[in-house]
């Protein structure tokens, strides 16, 4: 391999663990050890600039992307109006329905793989259930179809946002 056009001092930082539960091992997976690796140019030495550090750092951006196809997902892809003030206003809503939906899914649902699902999918599973609303003696009630296979979900995921201590 030839690396001659890379900038000097680029390094690549390679890093073997074993994989969390429930993930997909790859067919060129060794012994069930998978295998991450990144491109650096930060030299090592000094603070901040450990190994451990600059890994930390790499993960960290994986994050923010991880974040930003979720709002892609949301509905920042296309901004649908003509007007710039009009798409700022469109990508302060998909912002905060990104938010919205990440502390949802942190607070209500804590042991459960919906913790993770992807915008899709929660719109495919959860987000399009049908349901009426009504209300009875002063109170709000959402009346869920029993069939929708994930009404229960939902239901437990609601009930443990209403259980939350309200701040203030």
């Amino acid at each position: 391999m030839n690396l001659t056009s890379w900038p000097t001092g680029m390094r690549v930082i390679v890093r073997r663990e074993r994989p969390h539960p429930g993930a997909q091992l790859r067919i060129t997976d060794p012994d069930g050890l998978c295998y991450t690796a990144f491109a650096i140019d930060t030299r090592p030495g000094g603070p901040g600039r450990q190994h451990a550090d600059l890994e930390l750092r790499h993960r960290r951006r994986a994050r923010a992307e991880d974040r930003i196809r979720a709002a892609k997902d949301t509905g920042l892809t296309n901004l649908p109006l003509h007007e710039l003030d009009q798409n700022r206003i469109w990508q302060a809503v998909v912002a905060l329905a990104c938010e919205i939906t990440a502390w949802a899914q942190m607070l209500a649902y804590t042991d459960h793989p919906a913790r993770r699902w992807e915008p899709k999918r929660l719109r495919l599973r959860l987000f399009s259930i049908p349901a009426a609303r009504a209300r009875h003696a002063r109170r709000t009630v959402l009346h869920l179809p029993a069939h929708a296979p994930w009404a229960d979900l939902l239901c437990d995921g609601l009930t443990r946002l209403r259980a939350l201590a309200v701040p203030g």
